[in-house]
């Protein structure tokens, strides 16, 4: 009798230590931000690639064999650099042969040119015909455009002569290569291509939306995605009054600061400051939103979308959901146009751990 009392003593001992432990419910300490910053504007972000403002194709005036090519792409060159230059054999060949052409011309010219001569003063005398005077005179003025003919064509072999050279009419930096070592090109055919090492531009297209709120001349940012902690200033240099795609405006941006860091083809991301579609926002930090929510935090889109929040309410130390409208994000934060007051004291961290009516215990500064 004595063991069972004490077995059942022993079981309501056991039975109310349970008890206890699960009537203690764990209060988790809350952080929280209080709304206050308010903003007027959002910055609008847009991947992009970053591409010389003005590319240069470099060709001979003159078709030939090329010597060889020790050309790099991403080379620097400078004004007045041989770029290229033609086997110049031919080309002298040339010259030779227009400067024996008008050697020959020469001594026909002045040949037909004393003929004539004769036959005038022989006419003159009574010994020869008008017929034969006249035509020696032609023969001379035909012999004198030949001679004009081949000296313009000696002229031409030598112009080209000179123009197997190729050299660079700006300091750049080469894009392309196009050619390679000792083979023929044509006149007019790409050698290289050239672009200036300090002009720079973006290219991107946007909404109706968005199009309607820019102007050419409206500042931007530009940063390389490779370097998110250099910013570059930028203008809107070109904006498209036709769409490229259905709704898809396109929009270039000039760079007006240099930096010996960029190259063309590197990925970089616009900024762009626009208004917001309502009135003020509140600025929430990112952490505040439940991922469950409809926000889909892209930085990219216009609209206003909702978003779900927990407020600590001091009254009964819990915490209390509550929808927004995210009308866009600026820097590390949310702008919210609606959905909280001043003053709202917003769950900022360990968001995804709380639950409707949760009391927390809320963290003081410090702890913060």
């Amino acid at each position: 009798m004595f063991r069972v009392t004490l077995i059942l003593g022993c079981l309501m001992l056991l039975g109310c230590k349970e008890e206890d432990v699960q009537t203690d419910e764990i209060i988790r300490g809350l952080k929280v931000h209080t709304v206050e910053a308010t903003e007027s504007s959002n910055i609008r972000r847009f991947p992009a690639v970053l591409e010389p403002s003005e590319l240069t194709t470099l060709s001979f005036e003159v078709g030939g064999a090329l010597s060889a090519i020790d050309l790099n792409v991403g080379q620097r060159i400078s004004k007045g650099e041989v770029i290229a230059t033609l086997d110049e054999t031919s080309l002298a060949l040339q010259v030779e042969t227009a400067k024996a052409a008008v050697t020959q011309s020469e001594a026909a010219a002045r040949n037909a040119l004393e003929t004539s001569a004769r036959q005038a003063e022989l006419f003159e005398r009574g010994s020869t015909t008008r017929v034969a005077a006249d035509d020696a005179k032609a023969a001379a003025d035909q012999a004198a455009a030949v001679l004009l003919q081949s000296q313009k064509s000696l002229e031409v072999a030598q112009e080209n002569l000179s123009k197997a050279v190729l050299t660079a009419h700006m300091d750049g930096i080469v894009n392309s290569v196009d050619v390679t070592s000792y083979s023929n090109v044509a006149a007019g055919a790409s050698v290289i291509t050239l672009y200036p090492a300090d002009s720079f531009e973006v290219k991107f297209s946007v909404n109706f939306d968005t199009v309607s709120q820019l102007v050419v001349g409206k500042r931007a940012e530009i940063r390389p995605a490779d370097r998110p902690d250099l910013t570059l200033s930028a203008v809107i240099s070109e904006i498209g009054s036709r769409a490229d795609a259905v709704s898809s405006f396109p929009i270039v941006l000039e760079l007006t600061q240099e930096n010996p860091l960029l190259k063309a083809g590197m990925a970089v991301e616009a900024a762009i400051e626009l208004p917001l579609p309502e009135t003020a926002g509140f600025l929430v930090p990112l952490s505040a939103i439940l991922k469950e929510g409809d926000g889909n935090g892209q930085t990219g889109a216009p609209e206003v979308s909702k978003a779900e929040v927990y407020l600590f309410d001091p009254d009964s130390s819990t915490v209390k959901r509550r929808e927004v409208s995210v009308a866009g994000i600026r820097e590390n934060s949310l702008i919210v146009i609606d959905g909280l007051q001043a003053g709202d004291l917003v769950a900022s961290a360990g968001v995804s751990f709380l639950k409707e009516g949760q009391k927390v215990n809320l963290l003081t500064a410090e702890e913060n």
